[in-house]
């Protein structure tokens, strides 16, 4: 457990006290990687892959991979490939990042970890496997990029326990910056030197405020975290130039932690592997079902259920309210408690609605199902008696479901609620979920079967077959793939959809 706090430049905090050194230090400690460990980064490699097939046509990707497109690689290696193009379409590894990073998190459909802080630790995978095709020249194999993605996952998870970074307004790609330069040089070999420094530069260029994620939601909200892997890819290069970071990065008296992490008066405790110890935390991330903001995937599943058993809960004729009791995060972020008037507009962004609880409530418990697009068409939204419904629902936290939300015991973090419908005839209905049903926990959790489910769902209609099955091959040999085969973990869209895919101009 890493001890953190802001110190004076007159304390003079020795390297080894520095958060920024520790993660380093568990980031080149190359412990042996266990079985399910390995498994389920292949899980989460396929999982990334889906989301970036159905996003391959929406805007936001379509502008990332038109600017990565005009970078081609640089000097030192083969460059990388960018989702949806041919394998031998190579571009610059960070811009390979950016483009791909964009498409992997467009839906809000991939993997999630909630604890002190909100993240997508799936979010790593881009910069990681970008570098990794880059570098193949140097050698690196599918064991070195699964070694680099568990560290960049561990770092991830653990920060994500031990700091809030929403408290302060601060955007959690924040968490991402180290964990993705952690990660590369893991991947790497490099010695905690280089990983120090990297690390360091990593966060000081990706700390952003929330407003990226409040009030009307733009199409930024999928670039931030591809800026910090795109960042990330940049800071390894240049510490392993030999370039330094400002230090103490978390700690010094004009750091993180005393400007934008609450001052002199906040302590956090981070907890990381002791020298030796595996590396496990991606066990402990869990994916998405259904493609809204992960609070809302154990309430997606009750409205489905209430959809089947009590229909009548659909109807706005019969309804007179619905309170939705939640945790405090989940009230909050996408709940009313977020005060923003944009999460019950009908003619609100996609981006907004994802994060909007009482919309995507709705729209299960009337439909039965959620999608990723005909879910959040315009029409769909507009429906008017969807609309009725969605303006009586609120939410509200319950210090019982935030206390679980925040429990360090597996078996009792919660992420759900309970619901409390009143009918107009005065009659009311209670139920609770704690838990989405593909969660480790839930009623049917997600396996290697449902992950390559999800990509053959997504990429259908968007990657010819046989495409979808050598990319399925190549991902389910990732431990043992060799250099000349780190080209393979992408996807080939169809002649027909990239000719169709927007390709907007700018200036680079």
């Amino acid at each position: 457990m890493h001890a953190v706090r802001a110190h004076t430049s007159a304390e003079a905090l020795p390297r080894e006290g520095q958060l920024a050194w520790s993660i380093a230090q568990v980031a080149a400690d190359p412990v042996p990687i266990a079985d399910d460990v390995a498994e389920m980064v292949i899980n989460r490699v396929i999982d990334n892959a889906a989301v970036a097939a159905a996003s391959y046509s929406r805007e936001a990707p379509a502008a990332a991979r038109a600017q990565a497109l005009a970078h081609r690689p640089s000097a030192g290696g083969a460059g990388a490939t960018v989702f949806g193009e041919p394998g031998a379409t190579r571009v610059s590894a960070e811009w390979a990042a950016w483009a791909n990073g964009v498409a992997v998190r467009e839906l809000d459909y991939h993997d999630t970890f909630l604890a002190e802080e909100y993240s997508h630790p799936g979010d790593n995978i881009p910069p990681i496997v970008a570098v990794a095709q880059h570098a193949a020249a140097r050698g690196l194999t599918g064991s070195d990029l699964l070694r680099g993605i568990v560290a960049g996952y561990e770092i991830q998870v653990d920060l994500v326990k031990g700091i809030s970074l929403h408290r302060h307004k601060i955007d959690h790609v924040a968490h991402l910056g180290p964990s993705a330069a952690a990660g590369i040089g893991a991947m790497l070999g490099l010695d905690a030197e280089t990983i120090f420094q990297a690390v360091g530069q990593a966060l000081h260029t990706t700390t952003a405020t929330r407003q990226s994620r409040k009030g009307e939601i733009s199409s930024w909200k999928a670039h931030a975290p591809a800026l910090a892997g795109k960042l990330a890819v940049e800071a390894v290069d240049r510490a392993m130039r030999g370039q330094t970071s400002p230090t103490p990065i978390y700690e010094g008296e004009d750091g993180v932690i005393a400007w934008m992490l609450g001052g002199f008066d906040s302590r956090y405790e981070v907890p990381l592997p002791e020298a030796g110890e595996t590396k496990r935390a991606i066990l402990d991330t869990y994916t998405k079902q259904h493609s809204a903001e992960y609070q809302s995937q154990a309430w997606i599943d009750l409205a489905r259920r209430l959809h089947r058993e009590r229909p009548e809960i659909g109807d706005p004729e019969r309804v007179a309210g619905i309170v939705l009791a939640t945790s405090h995060h989940t009230h909050y972020v996408i709940g009313s408690g977020s005060g923003d008037p944009e999460k019950y507009s009908p003619t609100a962004s996609r981006e907004t609605l994802d994060h909007s609880l009482p919309y995507i409530f709705t729209v299960a418990l009337q439909d039965g199902a959620f999608d990723h697009e005909t879910s959040y068409l315009p029409a769909r939204a507009a429906r008017p008696d969807t609309v009725a419904l969605w303006q009586r629902i609120t939410t509200t936290e319950d210090p019982e479901w935030t206390r679980r939300y925040h429990s360090n015991d597996p078996a009792e973090k919660a992420f759900g609620g309970t619901i409390r419908v009143t009918f107009t005839d005065g009659s009311v209905h209670e139920e609770s979920i704690a838990v989405a049903d593909a969660h480790p926990l839930g009623a049917k959790p997600f396996a290697r079967d449902d992950y390559v489910g999800k990509f053959r769902t997504l990429a259908d209609g968007i990657v010819p077959p046989a495409e979808i099955e050598r990319f399925l091959t190549v991902a389910q040999r990732l431990p043992e793939l060799g250099p000349d085969e780190l080209g393979g973990l992408t996807f080939t869209v169809s002649d027909q959809v990239r000719a169709a895919a927007p390709a907007p101009s700018g200036l680079l």
